[in-house]
């Protein structure tokens, strides 16, 4: 049931993600800025920035030893992330298109208080 999850570099839509993350099967992790964040976030989503992942930082707890699916505005830096963490083990893939695409599918985004956000 995860095998997608295992291929490098793989992508998914942002409703296939939403959908893995929902039903449990992953974890949604926003490598954007501290500020993109705050702006605008897809609800259920962990976050840890890639430059602080690219320094080697952890994984948010919730998201260690789990699936992961990296996401970021455009998808440039989850696909990073998603290099990244294949390199460390981790079963992961990313969003095509990123929170942009999220947005645009009509998924929701909260901004850091859990009103409508917006993606920068």
């Amino acid at each position: 049931m995860l095998t997608f999850l295992r291929r490098r570099r793989s992508r998914v839509a942002p409703a296939e993600a939403a959908r893995r993350t929902e039903a449990g099967e992953a974890v949604l992790l926003d490598v954007r800025e501290a500020h993109e964040w705050r702006a605008g976030h897809a609800p259920a989503a962990v976050h840890l920035p890639l430059s602080r992942l690219s320094t080697g930082a952890a994984l948010p707890k919730k998201a260690q030893g789990r699936p992961v699916v990296a996401v970021c505005r455009s998808g440039a830096r989850s696909r990073q992330a998603a290099r990244l963490l294949a390199g460390r083990g981790v079963a992961v893939t990313d969003v095509a298109g990123g929170m942009s695409a999220w947005s645009r599918a009509g998924l929701p985004v909260v901004d850091g208080r859990g009103r409508p956000g917006t993606v920068v």
